[in-house]
């Protein structure tokens, strides 16, 4: 018998644990990418793209396509999927397991500013005009105009259409993982003065913030949103010590267990 699991996801774990679980013969699964970046990574598993329709359109998918167990694998600031998925998970009465990687932690010669979203952040650095390099989505970058005083350089995977109304801005394509030296070099060339990113974790893009503790720039970090408490694991590879009890048991670990299979 075949066990179908539903990832939801759009992060390297997704990827990674969807590649890990395709070829299992007790398992059917399937990928689910919200649809927004335009050209996605190929996928090692079955993908869907695009949007459920809240949490009645996640339940009503979960019922037609006989979901066993739901695994949450969305990026950090994904707050409003989280929701959905942990709503939905339990009204469907279905085992639910989140993949949340651990945040960033400054070491002691960073100069961290933790804000709680862009528009703070711009707050907080002030009229003066900068050289800022902002590592954010296309989607996400409007409260930029609010200060067009600055020199910004915007770094997105996907082209930012149409450009902002912006006099001073220069746009780069680039996809993770970065490496500190390039990082770095990038950071001199365009004059940076400080950098704005969300705390998103991992070490695909954490290369901008080594390099920014190498130059001496301070780096404004977005606060991650709440999250549902569901169960949770920080890695793939406890991901998948989770679902191989799941697997064997038909339930997710207990708490006590949960902890050890995290690795503590």
């Amino acid at each position: 018998m075949s066990h179908h699991i539903l990832i939801l996801g759009g992060t390297t774990e997704a990827r990674l644990l969807a590649g890990k679980l395709a070829n299992n013969p007790a398992l059917t699964v399937t990928l689910s990418l919200a649809g927004r970046t335009r050209r996605p990574l190929p996928q090692p598993a079955p993908t869907r793209s695009g949007g459920f329709g809240g949490v009645p359109g996640l339940i009503r998918y979960l019922h037609d396509h006989q979901i066993d167990l739901l695994i949450d694998a969305t990026h950090p600031f994904a707050q409003q999927m989280s929701e959905h998925a942990a709503a939905a998970a339990q009204a469907a009465g279905l085992p639910h397991l989140a993949i949340r990687r651990p945040p960033w932690q400054p070491a002691a010669d960073d100069d961290w500013r933790m804000v709680d979203d862009l528009a703070a952040a711009l707050r907080q650095i002030g009229p003066s005009p900068q050289r800022i390099f902002v590592a954010f989505g296309r989607q996400e970058l409007t409260p930029l105009l609010v200060a067009p005083q600055h020199h910004y350089l915007v770094r997105s995977v996907d082209p930012v259409k149409p450009p902002l109304a912006l006099p001073k801005i220069d746009y780069l394509l680039g996809r993770g993982p970065f490496k500190v030296a390039a990082e770095a070099a990038l950071l001199r060339d365009h004059g940076v003065q400080l950098i704005i990113a969300k705390n998103s974790g991992g070490a695909a893009t954490s290369a901008k913030l080594h390099a920014a503790r190498a130059l001496g720039l301070p780096c404004y970090l977005i606060r991650r949103p709440p999250l549902p408490a569901v169960d949770q694991v920080p890695t793939v590879a406890a991901a998948q010590r989770s679902i191989a009890h799941w697997l064997s048991s038909g339930d997710l670990p207990s708490d006590a267990n949960l902890a050890a299979l995290r690795g503590e």
